[in-house]
């Protein structure tokens, strides 16, 4: 059961932080389907900003002294980069849907087309391969934190609560759950927040008021971008060994799926990042999920095909939209480009 936990956890935050992204841009007005590609964009960035500074040797000694707290230092910096790079990658979505005044859906899929091919370009031409890996070690002997980590013998049996959340976990996790936290109470509990999403419903009402619609709308993409390029290289690192490929196995349209049966709620949205994350789990270690703790591995021996559990993470979207979807109220301005001089 605790792997079972630890595992769900790992696919499940980040869908819920990049389905949070996808929450401040179109509660802004801006439909961001782009979270795909900044996720993509987000992950090459750490992965590269990681790698960089592993052959620079800036934190070997760190690793040679078994400073974890240096390291998760370094960890840090890597989440801040990618979500740099996802903040500025997200301004071209800006620029197209609020200059430009631009179909948002088109926007979004020309950057979604974009950064995979640009990033397969760039690690082709950087790593002369088609991944891009960090430079020595792997992401576990790295960043993950463990019972020796923390000066507790390996023997040593921390209960239930322990082993699921303290040993061999990732910082990064609790930091994105923290993010999750922080930034739903500033969009439902301060003023930042309520003048975002009157932009999202009302935006002629919101300048009437004074509330500059451009610039709240370029800050709700902008914070989007940071949170799916940060939820990009957090899923790179927790499941994909610090690596990037051009690819995040379709994250961003789960988390898009997340927001929509979440109804672009914080606290559903978490709900549904599990349930997806669940899933996800599911379909990637079916074969070593051991439920009751009893030795037997059930869901690998009751005969059903591996393809069928790939399949089930997707299965279970589909049908989850299709019952929830006619309930979900989207912000009533999302996708309208806002003009200044129409009432």
């Amino acid at each position: 059961m605790t792997f079972l936990i630890q595992q769900t956890l790992i696919y499940a935050v980040p869908l819920m932080i990049v389905a949070l992204a996808g929450v401040f841009a179109e509660r802004s007005g801006i439909i961001n389907l782009a979270l795909e590609g900044i996720m993509i964009f987000g992950a090459f960035a750490g992965v590269l900003f990681v790698n960089l500074t592993q052959q620079a040797g800036v934190f070997a000694g760190a690793k040679e002294a078994g400073n974890w707290v240096a390291l998760q230092g370094f960890e840090l910096l890597a989440m801040l980069v990618a979500a740099l790079v996802g903040a500025l990658f997200s301004l071209l979505l800006s620029f197209a849907s609020v200059n430009l005044k631009a179909d948002q859906t088109i926007g979004g899929t020309a950057l979604n087309l974009l950064a995979p091919a640009l990033v397969l370009f760039l690690i082709r031409v950087i790593a002369n391969q088609n991944t891009l890996q960090m430079a020595e070690g792997d992401a576990a002997s790295w960043f993950m934190i463990r019972k020796s980590t923390l000066g507790i013998d390996r023997s040593t049996d921390l209960g239930f609560l322990g082993e699921t959340f303290i040993n061999r976990v990732y910082l990064a996790t609790y930091i994105c759950i923290l993010l999750f936290i922080v930034l739903s109470i500033i969009l439902y509990k301060t003023r930042f927040g309520l003048r975002l999403r009157s932009c999202g419903e009302n935006p002629q009402a919101a300048d009437s008021l004074g509330i500059n619609v451009y610039r709240m709308r370029y800050a709700g993409t902008t914070i989007s971008g940071a949170l799916a390029g940060m939820g990009g290289f957090v899923y790179a690192l927790t499941t994909a060994n610090c690596a990037s490929t051009g690819d995040v196995a379709g994250f961003g349209f789960l988390a898009l799926a997340v927001m929509i049966f979440g109804n672009w709620k914080p606290l559903n949205i978490a709900g549904a990042a599990l349930l997806f994350g669940l899933f996800k789990c599911i379909a990637a270690s079916y074969a070593s999920i051991d439920i009751n703790g009893d030795g037997a591995f059930l869901l690998a021996e009751i005969g059903i095909s591996p393809h069928f559990y790939r399949m089930l993470p997707y299965i279970i979207t589909l049908v989850v939209l299709a019952f929830t979807s006619r309930k979900s109220r989207a912000p009533k301005a999302e996708g309208v480009p806002y003009d200044k001089g129409q009432r």
